[in-house]
């Protein structure tokens, strides 16, 4: 009952929320008026590449690297450093990418010494018109991610078995890969896929900060519109926000077609061995990915305490902590709170459905992942306008329990629908009803990955921003809606503050969930 009536109150709403958006769209005038734009085609081809562009080479860098390190140690040390640049938010990354390659930026100041330039070069390497950095720095992101999905799918036994077998048959790296492993792995990644699809078209924040501006992208200029007090633009806005569900299904589409093809086409492998090249797995071969995020986390470090720092040098004359004295904590206080209130009502909602909800129909709980987040947005500032809970910090919390309720359950369904159901049978022929069963037996067990879970969704709430910035119609201020507003200005300083407080939430959820799950186990060997 709990878990039904969450799931009501949680994710119901958006349903006649999602009409009110949407049907101003569904009008021939609004459509008229929107393909008449001189934005438009601009604004869709971008968001089209950036999206596609970016899955892609996510994709494809999540396999290379698999491939080249798994198993050994090498995948050991990605699957070490996962975890913090997972909590790493996407616009604290972007922003400390932009200090990177910026014109001003620590690269172009690393080439000045040995080119003599006295300014920074002439050359657009952020907000460019091909949305290209947008694109490569969403594409880094979303490889973590999926390095994430993919060790969950290494981890089970009878792929372990199956690379164990084939190397025993002498075959080699490339071909145990291409021809056993890859095929089995990326229809199971296919729901991860389009998640990472649906975000990189209608994100928003990454794209005020990297993205084009002349025209945005087609996800940010329907915000501008959806914004707007006219009447006509808001349903333009309406109509750009249904563009971005169609292209994400006609995306969808194309995918599946593509995959079609790559099964009816290469299929029946012979099994020959071809001479060539046998990879090694190298402990080296898997750093590459995580240097951006190392580069940008130092650069944010460096502008946080810098004193005076002038092109070309290549470090500031001074450090000191000047800029954190002068900060201001509030929006990271509100994030704290915001946060801690959304993961706490969504844990019992997640351990609810997955005890006593339908295992076979909660696929659709995942829609606020696979669907562009700003129609959603959107509309859950309708509904919050018709109850009249607009602008308030229930508004504020629910509109992101939105998203981290699905990540919390989709972060433990795999380790819940796993746990050995003997020991719960056993609590209840004791006597143990089934919720005194979960909570000293079961629960316990699982303190793991439920801690994982917490950690997770305390991370989604803080890196919200739409649903913050609609739902508390600009009275809640946060360091994720405070770093994309300090974004426009030229104070990097406090820029640098405010998105290194963004990362510490997060980092110290991750960090908090091992040391109490290490606490927890110390004197329970059955569950270290």
């Amino acid at each position: 009952m709990l878990a039904m009536l969450g799931i009501c109150l949680t994710l119901a709403p958006l349903v006649p929320g999602l009409i009110w958006v949407l049907a101003p769209a569904v009008n021939l005038a609004t459509l008229l008026e929107l393909v008449r734009d001189g934005q438009f085609y601009s604004a869709a081809l971008s968001t089209l590449g950036s999206a596609v562009g970016s899955t892609l080479l996510a994709l494809l860098s999540a396999s290379l690297i698999t491939i080249w390190i798994y198993p050994g140690k090498g995948w050991s040390l990605a699957q070490r450093q996962l975890p913090l640049f997972l909590a790493f938010p996407h616009i604290a990354f972007a922003i400390g990418i932009a200090f990177l390659v910026a014109p001003s930026g620590w690269l172009a100041r690393g080439m000045a010494s040995a080119l003599e330039w006295s300014s920074p070069p002439q050359w657009i390497t952020i907000r460019d018109p091909y949305a290209i950095s947008l694109t490569i720095t969403m594409a880094i992101k979303e490889t973590w991610f999926l390095l994430w999905i993919m060790a969950t799918l290494l981890g089970e036994q009878a792929i372990s078995r199956q690379i164990t077998l084939a190397n025993s048959l002498g075959y080699s790296r490339r071909q145990v890969w291409t021809t056993a492993l890859l095929p089995q792995l990326l229809p199971r990644m296919g729901w991860p896929l389009v998640a990472v699809l649906a975000y990189s078209l209608s994100v928003v924040d990454m794209a005020i900060i990297l993205g084009p501006s002349t025209p945005p992208t087609l996800a940010v200029l329907s915000w501008q519109w959806l914004s707007d007090p006219d009447d006509m633009t808001q349903a333009k806005g309406s109509a750009a926000a249904l563009c971005l569900i169609l292209m994400l299904g006609l995306l969808i589409l194309s995918g599946r077609l593509v995959w079609w093809g790559v099964k009816k086409f290469y299929r029946n492998p012979k099994g020959i061995r071809r001479k060539g090249k046998v990879f090694k797995s190298h402990s080296l071969l898997g750093i590459p990915v995580f240097v951006p995020g190392w580069l940008s986390l130092t650069i944010l470090l460096l502008w946080s305490m810098a004193g005076g720092w002038f092109f070309p040098k290549l470090l500031p004359a001074s450090l000191s902590l000047k800029s954190f004295n002068n900060a201001d904590f509030e929006p990271m206080f509100t994030a704290f709170w915001i946060g801690v209130a959304t993961m706490l009502i969504a844990l019992p909602l997640t351990l609810a459905w997955l005890e006593w909800g339908s295992r076979k129909h909660h696929g659709w709980l995942y829609a606020p992942l696979i669907l562009p987040s700003l129609p959603i947005a959107a509309a859950q500032y309708h509904v919050l306008l018709a109850v009249n809970l607009d602008s308030t910090a229930v508004g504020v919390v629910w509109s992101h329990l939105t998203w981290t309720f699905p990540y919390m359950l989709l972060v433990l369904v795999g380790p819940y629908y796993s746990f050995d159901a003997r020991y719960l049978c056993t609590a209840q022929a004791l006597g143990h009803s089934r919720l005194q069963a979960c909570l000293k037996i079961k629960w316990p067990m699982l303190i793991r990955p439920i801690l994982a879970a917490m950690a997770v969704g305390f991370a989604v709430s803080v890196a919200q921003y739409l649903p913050t910035l609609f739902s508390g119609g600009g009275r809640f201020a946060t360091v994720t809606t405070e770093a994309v507003a300090l974004s426009a200005g030229g104070n990097r300083r406090v820029l640098a503050v405010q998105s290194l407080l963004q990362t510490a939430l997060p980092f110290c959820a991750f960090m908090l969930a091992i040391g109490l799950t290490a606490w927890y186990v110390r004197n329970r060997q059955g569950l270290k």
